[in-house]
């Protein structure tokens, strides 16, 4: 039986190391795969469907694909719409939060600047959307 897997779509590295950081403070066992923009997360979504994400969290202002066309792409291919996709960003506009509920985004959350902020956000969304295994 496979762990869980969160996948993080970010083009700031130090955001990236820093969320990895919060997670394995909250569950060391959890696999973080992370990419760069919407359009790495994306092929690497269509790859191997063996190595699916349980969870995905992702930034919204990325280059070359963003998060929200990222999020369209991923709600409406069939293999790819149960996950779970957070989004995971400095933008506290609530016409973004608007936009990618509607999207079909799961959570919105302004990124934290302490790290505990960002541990507890881990949790609730851990324990909000449980994985479920065969």
């Amino acid at each position: 039986m496979k762990g869980t897997r969160f996948l993080i779509v970010d083009d700031d590295t130090e955001d990236q190391e820093l969320f990895i950081d919060a997670v394995k403070e909250v569950d060391p066992t959890i696999e973080c795969v992370s990419v760069y923009n919407g359009e790495e997360a994306l092929d690497f979504l269509k790859k191997d469907p063996s190595v699916l994400p349980d969870y995905i969290f992702m930034d919204l202002n990325m280059p070359v694909l963003n998060g929200i066309q990222c999020l369209a792409e991923i709600k409406k291919t069939q293999t790819l719409h149960h996950i779970p996709v957070c989004i995971y960003t400095t933008s506290n506009w609530s016409k973004n939060e608007e936009e990618t509920r509607k999207l079909g985004a799961n959570h919105f959350f302004t990124k934290p600047v302490r790290f505990n902020e960002i541990c507890k956000y881990i949790s609730t969304i851990l324990n909000s959307f449980p994985v479920s295994r065969s």
